[in-house]
């Protein structure tokens, strides 16, 4: 090969570098603008960022072509690493102590209830054996933190205190009962019989007690090197970032929950006093919205709408016994014992918008099966679709109509 030409291929190297640079910032600063569009028109931004990015995929307005499950899987986990650090930061300890007994009822005993409602429903209309069918169910059970969090703000609702604390803690704390349900029915899906009862009980102690004690220790320990090194305020926010991921990486190598862990540790840190608080919360703000870019984008990229439609009526079914019984119902009964009045429980259940996590888990199986079912992904990608536009468009109405208007 002559001189010319091997400078030739370092020129085209270079450019589809700089290319895919190019069409990273470009896709950033189109989302940017398309939120602030949809927020005059009240549409959920998390739902701009995944049509964006399915217009952006192969065969479509910049045909990037992405169907890569493994690195979706790694960019998906740092992304929600980094959520879930800072829905933590801005959990204070009082919003704890008000409402996390119902929270904690609603993200485990609620997420199992929703999931089997929706399992045996899908089972059962479509024919769909019944460990697949919780499955989806499982995957599809979580809410959306950040959505919950963004659509409250928008919707400005004159909500009771324990009511919002109830809302903003179970969204922080359901995606581990989610990830664990997940893991338990992929194995038995795979191995029929290989996990009993007790075996189960014994990965959920593991999974909870395990990401709860390591995310304390970690937090603590962060939360201690903020007060104690003398570290300049630029590095501290860095310091939560890279401590965070350590602390999600750590827990789910040794088999616990990292979502827990790090949502956990982000508490502590966010309730210690030390010099560059600010800091590390203006920091964790941009960082949270640019993780969501990435994630949405990237989910949409994921998505080939062509090979959507065949799935699309079990989907919509799936969305509407989700939305209006499975939820519902499991917030009733999980709400119950503590008092909440009906119209609290009823704007809880209508709140419980999906997002990212149900398509992150259901990437899940595909990476152990190159020869996947697209069938669990295309149709828990519709169903959160249908769930941020339902949902997330008819929040502030639902407040205004049960009772908890504008604030003044």
């Amino acid at each position: 090969m002559t001189g010319a030409q091997l400078i030739a291929l370092g020129h085209a190297a270079m450019a589809r570098s700089h290319s895919l640079i190019l069409l990273g910032g470009g896709l950033g600063l189109l989302s940017i603008a398309a939120g602030l569009i949809s927020r005059r028109i009240g549409a959920p931004v998390l739902l701009v960022f995944l049509a964006i990015g399915m217009l952006a995929g192969d065969d479509h307005v910049f045909g990037i072509p992405f169907d890569d499950f493994g690195s979706a899987y790694l960019i998906g986990s740092a992304a929600l690493a980094v959520i879930l650090v800072e829905g933590g930061l801005k959990t204070p300890v009082s919003m704890l102590r008000l409402a996390f007994w119902p929270a904690a009822v609603l993200a485990t005993i609620g997420v199992g209830v929703t999931a089997g409602i929706l399992g045996a429903t899908v089972s059962l209309i479509d024919g769909v054996p019944v460990a697949a069918a919780l499955l989806a169910g499982a995957a599809a059970a979580p809410t959306d933190a950040a959505a919950v969090a963004v659509l409250l703000r928008r919707a400005g609702a004159a909500l009771p205190e324990r009511l919002f604390a109830l809302l903003a803690v179970e969204s922080g704390l359901n995606d581990p009962m989610s990830v664990f349900l997940t893991f338990l029915l992929i194995h038995l899906i795979a191995e029929p019989g290989s996990i009993g009862v007790g075996g189960a009980v014994l990965l959920f102690l593991e999974e909870m007690v395990g990401g709860a004690a390591l995310g304390v220790a970690g937090g603590w320990a962060l939360a201690q090197s903020l007060k104690r090194l003398p570290i300049e305020a630029p590095l501290a926010p860095v310091l939560v970032l890279t401590g965070g991921l350590a602390v999600f990486g750590l827990a789910q190598l040794i088999g616990t929950s990292g979502f827990l862990a790090t949502y956990l540790g982000a508490v502590i840190i966010g309730t210690t006093q030390h010099r560059a608080h600010e800091d590390v919360e203006h920091f964790f703000e941009g960082m949270a919205w640019l993780a969501q870019i990435v994630l949405f984008l990237m989910l949409g990229l994921l998505v080939t709408p062509e090979d959507l439609p065949p799935y699309l009526p079990g989907a919509v079914i799936g969305a509407a016994v989700l939305i209006l019984l499975a939820r519902p119902v499991a917030v009733l009964i999980c709400l119950l014992p503590f008092r909440f009045n009906l119209r609290e429980t009823a704007f809880a259940s209508w709140v419980g918008l999906r997002g990212a996590v149900p398509i992150y888990l259901s990437i899940i199986p595909g990476l152990a099966d190159p020869h996947r079912d697209q069938r669990l992904f295309a149709s828990i990608f519709i169903l959160v679709i249908a769930s941020l536009v339902v949902q997330g468009w008819t929040v502030a109405p639902a407040a205004r109509l049960l009772g908890f208007g504008r604030q003044g």
